[in-house]
């Protein structure tokens, strides 16, 4: 049985870990907020970008011509590219074990079918589970989660793009956290590369535009910038899920602190009361065997 130093010790502990734990979560708390406010004000720009540029893709299609290789679906997706987009830090809870355990899951479905399935990490996180994993990594992107911007996104966009255009690849696949709620985040598998047109309403044949500038060169402009923006708002909902997830870990870990004292301390209060019972009985029995 525990002395009661030994208790004692346990429940100072233990009352420590509470207060790290309390203020990981507080500090979480302050930083979701702005994150969700990011997420809020970027997602009706991405989600009108990605309706614009399907419905431009689908008239495209209807012509029976590719003007630009993003658009280009070729039929066997021999070499793909997945970015698996994670955190740099732990004390997340499941966030990044779901990531990876989706990622794998999908590989496993993808290998009968490609000859070449790369991976990119965006996140130490990811990188450190596939490289124990023994997993082939082309690159690690760091310090991209630390200060999102627009600007680090279009420096990958631009690299991956290229590699598509030089026909090195014939898919890419995002995987990543959206933010639902500080408690909910969903997993997503997002198919990024080639751009995916929308479906036309039943009956319906879409109706091109005349354009200006050029569709060409509309399009050279337009599909880089809406793969990076795709990148960027994954960035933002990526970084939210994690601070409400980290929010979330720490509110439990900190009430299981709570509970974990409490029972130290009856567990405490046990001990020292058997202690004084048993000093008092030594007591009385002295006392009796000198009567």
């Amino acid at each position: 049985m525990a002395s009661l130093r030994d208790i004692r010790k346990r429940i100072r502990s233990v009352k420590s870990s509470e207060k790290i734990t309390k203020a990981m979560k507080m500090v979480a708390a302050s930083k979701l907020r702005r994150a969700q406010e990011e997420v809020r004000k970027a997602r009706p720009y991405a989600m009108k970008l990605e309706e614009v540029i399907g419905h431009l893709a689908m008239r495209v299609a209807s012509q029976g011509e590719t003007p630009h290789p993003l658009l280009l679906d070729r039929p066997e997706k021999k070499r793909v590219e997945i970015l698996v987009l994670t955190s740099d830090r732990g004390l997340c809870g499941a966030f990044n074990s779901n990531i990876v355990r989706r990622t794998q899951r999908f590989l496993f479905d993808m290998k009968p079918s490609h000859e070449e399935i790369r991976i990119s990490t965006l996140g130490k996180k990811g990188f450190d589970a596939f490289t124990r994993e023994g997993l082939p990594i082309r690159t690690n992107y760091t310090g991209v989660l630390e200060k999102v911007n627009f600007k680090k996104a279009s420096e990958i966009a631009k690299e991956v793009c290229a590699s598509y255009v030089a026909d090195e690849l014939d898919a890419v696949w995002l995987v990543y956290n959206e933010f639902k709620s500080a408690i909910s985040q969903k997993v997503v598998v997002k198919q990024m590369l080639p751009i995916v047109p929308a479906v036309a309403p039943q009956g319906e044949s879409p109706v091109d535009f005349l354009y200006e500038p050029a569709q060409g060169e509309l399009l050279e402009q337009l599909l880089p910038q809406y793969f990076a923006t795709e990148l960027f708002q994954a960035f933002l909902e990526s970084v939210a899920s994690e601070y409400g997830a980290r929010m979330t870990a720490m509110d439990n870990a900190t009430r299981n602190a709570k509970e974990m004292i409490g029972s130290l301390t009856l567990q405490y209060n046990r001990a020292r009361q058997a202690a004084i019972t048993k000093e008092l009985m030594e007591i009385i029995g002295g006392a009796e065997a000198l009567a």
